[in-house]
C-alpha cells in the first residue's frame, strides 16, 4: 500500500502498510473523512513523521488522542496550530518548562520547533471525529503507534521517551530501559499536574541524558 508518509518511516513501517488491520484501518479512516468532520485535515495525519524523520529522532512524547475542536490539530501531539488558545495541558507543560528551565511561556502552541529538533510528537490515535474524543480508539491506531514505538525502541538508541499518564506508560511498558532513557510521570491534564507532573522537570532531565550520550540538546 502506498501511504503518504516521510520516506526514511516509510522504509522502516513498509511491513505494517501491508498487514490486514491496518488495510481495515485506511478504509475506514476514507469512510470517516468522506462523511463526517474529522480532525486534522487529511494531509497532516502524518505530520509527526513529516516533521521528525525517522534517523532524527531523539525524543518520543506520547499523546492518546488529537484534539477535537475547529482549528486546534495538526497532527503533532500536545500540539495546536497558531493563533489558538492553548489547550489546558499545554499550558501546564509551559508552566512546568518555564519552571525547569526558567523560559518563559510563549504564546504559540505550535510545537513544531521541538518536532523539528528531534522530538517525535505521536498520538496513539491519529485522527478524532468533530467534539467527540477518542472517537477514532480501537480502529487499528493504536497497533500502528505501537509498532512505531517498537521500531524506534528497538532499532536506535539513547532515545528519551516521555510517558505523561498511565496511558502513555502503559503504551511504553517495553521500552528498554538500560538502551534508552524512559522519563514517567502525571499527565500534565488539570485533573493530573498536581499528582506528580509538576516539579518532575523532564525538559532539563531530557537533555542531561542527550548531553550524556553525545546527541545535541533540544531547545525548548
Amino acid at each position: 500500500m502506498d501511504v503518504k508518509i516521510e520516506q526514511s518511516w516509510k522504509e522502516h513501517l513498509a511491513s505494517e502498510f501491508e498487514k490486514t488491520y491496518f488495510r481495515t484501518l485506511t478504509d475506514f479512516v476514507r469512510q470517516e473523512y468522506a462523511a463526517r468532520q474529522i480532525y486534522p485535515k487529511g494531509s497532516l495525519i502524518f505530520n509527526a513523521f513529516d516533521k521528525t524523520p525517522f534517523e532524527q529522532v531523539k525524543v518520543v512524547i506520547l499523546g492518546q488522542d488529537p484534539y477535537h475542536e475547529p482549528g486546534q490539530a495538526h497532527g503533532l501531539c500536545f500540539s495546536v496550530n497558531e493563533g489558538i488558545e492553548l489547550p489546558p495541558s499545554l499550558q501546564n507543560i509551559y508552566k512546568e518548562m518555564e519552571d525547569d528551565l526558567g523560559i518563559s511561556p510563549k504564546a504559540s502552541g505550535n510545537l513544531e520547533r521541538w518536532a523539528e529538533q528531534g522530538v517525535l510528537l505521536l498520538n496513539a490515535t491519529l485522527t478524532v471525529r468533530a467534539h467527540q474524543a477518542g472517537s477514532h480508539q480501537q480502529r487499528g491506531w493504536e497497533e500502528f503507534t505501537d509498532a512505531v514505538i517498537h521500531r524506534v525502541a528497538e532499532e536506535k538508541e539513547h532515545v528519551v521517551f516521555i510517558l505523561w499518564g498511565a496511558y502513555a506508560q502503559r503504551k511504553g511498558e517495553f521500552i528498554d530501559p538500560f538502551k534508552h532513557r524512559i522519563l514517567k510521570s502525571a499527565h500534565p491534564s488539570p485533573l493530573s499536574a498536581y499528582r506528580g507532573f509538576f516539579g518532575s522537570k523532564p525538559f532539563s532531565k531530557t537533555n542531561q541524558y542527550l548531553i550524556q550520550t553525545g546527541q545535541t540538546t533540544i531547545q525548548w
